[in-house]
């Protein structure tokens, strides 16, 4: 699995109001997030599904969103503060090998890996690192672009989420994605 990280200004079209007409984050979110939960959100980019996650986690609720772009970080932030959200969005700077997030170690309800494990250099890492700031019963949605991923690099990448005692709970129907939804074993 190679690292190949998208380019920060290509953030601009993937947070696009038009990419709501094939993926709504509100339907794809509303099943998975209730009011007072935690989510991580590791490759959140511009914020496209970090702030609806915003909205459902609600005031007693926390989203955690980190990637290794400050610039992408950056407009994260404006576009939370101007929505009023910002206050339940904890924007991090992932830096060395991992996510820096050993202080939500089995806090976090739920993550969103959407479009971000293909870009990772050890998903292996990602997946044990992701388990290990999971509840017992926490739940993981891996989707990943169909036009990078391939259905046989989609398998490698469900079987390292296995090895890190996740389980594959459904296989969701999410438009030009290949996508899984896990749970915590």
């Amino acid at each position: 699995m190679s690292a190949c990280v998208c380019p920060w200004w290509l953030g601009y079209i993937i947070a696009g109001p038009w990419r709501k007409l094939w993926q709504d984050p509100r339907t794809i979110l509303h099943p998975l997030l209730a009011e007072g939960m935690t989510a991580l959100e590791p490759g959140p980019g511009m914020g496209f599904f970090t702030l609806e996650m915003a909205r459902l986690v609600g005031p007693t609720g926390r989203v955690v969103a980190v990637d290794v772009q400050p610039r992408m970080l950056d407009v994260l932030r404006r576009r939370a503060r101007k929505v009023a959200l910002l206050d339940r969005i904890d924007v991090r700077l992932a830096q060395g090998a991992g996510m820096g997030i050993d202080d939500l170690e089995g806090r976090v309800d739920f993550v969103l890996a959407f479009a971000v494990v293909h870009e990772l250099p050890d998903a292996g890492r990602f997946f044990a690192e992701a388990r290990h700031a999971m509840k017992p019963g926490g739940r993981l949605l891996l989707s990943e672009p169909r036009m990078h991923v391939s259905e046989a690099a989609f398998t490698a990448t469900l079987q390292l989420a296995e090895r890190a005692a996740l389980v594959v709970e459904d296989r969701p129907a999410i438009a030009m994605s290949r996508s899984a939804a896990l749970a915590t074993r």
